[in-house]
């Protein structure tokens, strides 16, 4: 059988090289905290504990990037997250083997190294996406048509089974569908000559960060049930750093408080029923950023803050866009009612509303709501049915990765969206 072989490009950018990865990774990680250490004190780069130190620190960023290019192969917005927990694993146990081992090394050049190691892999995982956008093979047959909605990826749809394409990130097909033997012989092909081949469903959550919900079939609680474990210990991080925070900025925090009143009439803090973990309701705090006595035309309308609403006052607008309106939420972590980060909890009258409208979605509530989260990061603030149901899909992808690596990713995305002012009204 003749064999057609398809390039998709000639030419690849500087930063998608592996050899640029490595070699500036090494750079980087091993050798620039060992020149800032010698230019300190240069006897200290002589020093035994320390050469075995840099030898170590390389033999595990090499370990670690090429675990990392075997587990982060998957496209999408899942690959980033991979970066610390994979360093991490790598460096932990190179380094935990010397302190077993009582073997002499420099525990500040490991740490750099490591940190170092996991902001490079991450920067460059962002900074790849955007020069050069996942290239991907799609077999024809099933559902696979709704991908090509997908944006920021280059979709090659092959056209017959002689056809193999180069420079693919992988190869994608509707692994359920009824799919001839001469494409099942093709995707078995491809599969043994080492080329990643997925299933629809996994792409189009990994590209988009979304789990779309259909098929009750599709959603059971088996699949979708968070990791307990990390729950428990989630809760402990959260308490204890919401005690930190509290006690570290509760000046700015009466600050905040004092200006609300001398600005408008009113409480400084604004309460609201909203419903919370496994359906339960409580009162949520956050500083007031609307006239005291602004009223709606009804409860759902109360609840609904829209664009250029008039009802927000000038430091409330201030507040909303540096989020800062948020912090006494830290009172609802201490009372174990919230999470740093979660899906965010809506107000009851539209969550009753949204329940009423849409399948699935008290399923939302099987994890702790969050001050910010993975819809929250992705998609901003939304109020209609249709734009909450495209929430719902980010928020099940959340409960499904619910991990911490997922919520590290978050975290950088927060800060992102506060420096832009992403999603606020």
């Amino acid at each position: 059988m003749a064999v057609r072989v398809t390039n998709l490009s000639n030419r690849r950018h500087l930063l998608l090289r592996m050899r640029f990865h490595l070699a500036g990774g090494l750079m980087f990680s091993a050798l620039l905290p060992a020149l800032a250490r010698a230019l300190v004190d240069c006897s200290a780069i002589y020093s035994s504990n320390m050469q075995i130190t840099i030898v170590a620190a390389i033999l595990s960023h090499i370990t670690g990037y090429m675990l990392y290019r075997r587990i982060a192969n998957f496209p999408g917005v899942a690959a980033a997250v991979y970066v610390l927990p994979t360093f991490s694993l790598v460096y932990g146990f190179v380094f935990l083997t010397f302190f077993f081992l009582r073997i002499d090394y420099s525990r500040l050049q490991a740490a750099a190294s490591f940190f170092q190691s996991t902001f490079w892999y991450f920067a460059l995982s962002v900074a790849t996406r955007r020069i050069e956008p996942c290239r991907l093979a799609v077999i024809p047959g099933g559902n696979v048509s709704r991908l090509g909605n997908i944006p920021g990826v280059a979709w090659h749809w092959i056209r017959s089974s002689d056809e193999v394409v180069k420079q693919a990130s992988g190869v994608v097909a509707d692994l359920r569908a009824d799919l001839s033997g001469e494409w099942e012989r093709y995707i078995a092909d491809r599969a043994l000559s080492g080329t990643p081949v997925y299933h629809i469903k996994q792409v189009s959550e990994s590209l988009t960060g979304r789990v779309e919900i259909e098929h009750l079939s599709e959603n059971t609680l088996g699949s979708l049930n968070p990791n307990q474990a990390y729950l428990k210990v989630k809760q402990l991080i959260d308490w204890g750093s919401a005690l930190a925070v509290l006690v570290v900025f509760s000046p700015v925090l009466l600050l905040v408080a004092l200006l609300i009143r001398v600005e408008s009439s009113g409480a400084a803090l604004f309460k609201q029923e909203r419903m919370g973990y496994r359906g339960n309701v409580y009162k949520v705090y956050k500083f007031r950023t609307m006239r005291a006595g602004a009223r709606a035309a009804d409860d759902k309308e109360q609840a609904i803050t829209k664009d250029g609403d008039a009802r927000i006052t000038r430091l409330g607008r201030f507040l909303r866009k540096s989020r800062i309106d948020e912090l006494p939420q830290i009172i609802n972590i201490l009372r174990g009612e919230m999470s740093w980060i979660g899906p965010r909890p809506e107000a009851l009258v539209l969550s009753r509303w949204y329940e009423a409208e849409l399948p699935f979605y008290s399923y939302r509530h099987i994890v702790r709501p969050g001050i910010t989260g993975w819809a929250q990061v992705n998609q901003g603030h939304v109020a209609d049915v249709g734009e909450v149901l495209e929430k719902l899909h980010y928020d099940f992808y959340y409960i499904k990765n619910f991990s911490p690596w997922l919520d590290l990713l978050i975290v950088f995305r927060t800060i992102r969206t506060v420096l832009t002012g992403f999603g606020a009204r």
